[in-house]
């Protein structure tokens, strides 16, 4: 019977997808920042990295937290690491580098810098950040 067990879980095990080119599934609700620990529920301001090499994902409930852990950990990878961030309107997987920030929003760790695929989608009036302008202020 534990054979069985045993062989049963290896296989689940085995079964699991990881991604190898695009975001991983979120666990909402259950999944942790890799930076602070809080739980991953905003389904508008999630941002996730894979590093380029080992395609391991980190996970973050703000990009903030994503920032300040490229600082805190000195990690390497940061300018070769595919990231990706949630739309603020749709809440589907954007290109970080790419996509336009608004500022002065509610966010999971109050950094108020949300995501948008394009500049049409941010209220007329606001400021429009790029990816690089988001980073500089959060340091």
């Amino acid at each position: 019977m534990l054979k069985l067990f045993l062989l049963s879980f290896l296989l689940f095990l085995g079964c699991e997808q990881k991604p190898t080119n695009g975001p991983a599934k979120i666990h909402w609700d259950r999944d942790m920042c890799d930076r602070c620990v809080m739980v991953l529920s905003d389904r508008k301001n999630t941002v996730q990295l894979q590093h380029p090499t080992m395609k391991k994902t980190y996970k973050f409930d703000d990009i903030g937290c994503m920032v300040l852990w490229f600082e805190e950990e000195k990690i390497d990878f940061k300018d070769s690491a595919k990231i990706w961030i949630t739309d603020a309107i749709t809440g589907e997987w954007i290109d970080a580098r790419s996509a336009f920030y608004s500022s002065e929003n509610v966010t999971p760790m109050a950094f108020g810098f949300s995501a948008h695929a394009s500049k049409e989608s941010i209220k007329e009036g606001s400021e429009i950040l790029t990816y690089d302008e988001v980073v500089k202020r959060i340091k």
